[in-house]
């Protein structure tokens, strides 16, 4: 049987690492959604991030990908700075919007390969660490 300052501790260890993984989780959709705005900024300005294949059975102007980047990059941004505060309902925004950031990403792979996989690994990750220990936040914590 375990006693009660370890049952104490052990549900103080969950919570630690639940705030760690938030923290986490927000620092990187922050840090995504900085990528996406300017990856979005350089479609719309230049023309040239992107590079286009005969091989794509899609094909989107350049300049609305940009854009399409560039709103994706600052919602995902504003849903990463208000998982600061803990809130439950910024975890099931911000699992939302790297579930969308990443079907974005996959769309873009023929185009930017390494960017586009890269964007997609964090997005997944960010996902596991909502989705994972997003509940194990206290009540008095989440907003």
């Amino acid at each position: 049987m375990t006693s009660d300052s370890e049952q104490m501790d052990k549900e103080a260890g969950r919570a630690i690492g639940a705030v760690g993984m938030i923290f986490f989780a927000s620092v990187m959709m922050v840090m995504i959604g900085f990528f996406h705005a300017m990856y979005g900024l350089a479609a719309i300005l230049k023309g040239t991030a992107f590079i286009p294949t005969q091989e794509t059975i899609y094909a989107l102007n350049i300049s609305t990908w940009g854009w399409i980047h560039l709103i994706g990059g600052i919602l995902i941004l504003i849903a990463g700075w208000s998982l600061f505060s803990g809130a439950t309902w910024a975890r099931v925004v911000g699992i939302t919007l790297a579930l969308v950031s990443a079907i974005a990403n996959f769309a873009s792979i023929p185009y930017q390969p390494f960017w586009s996989i890269l964007i997609i690994v964090l997005d997944v990750i960010v996902i596991w660490a909502l989705a994972v220990y997003g509940g194990e936040l206290g009540e008095g914590q989440a907003g």
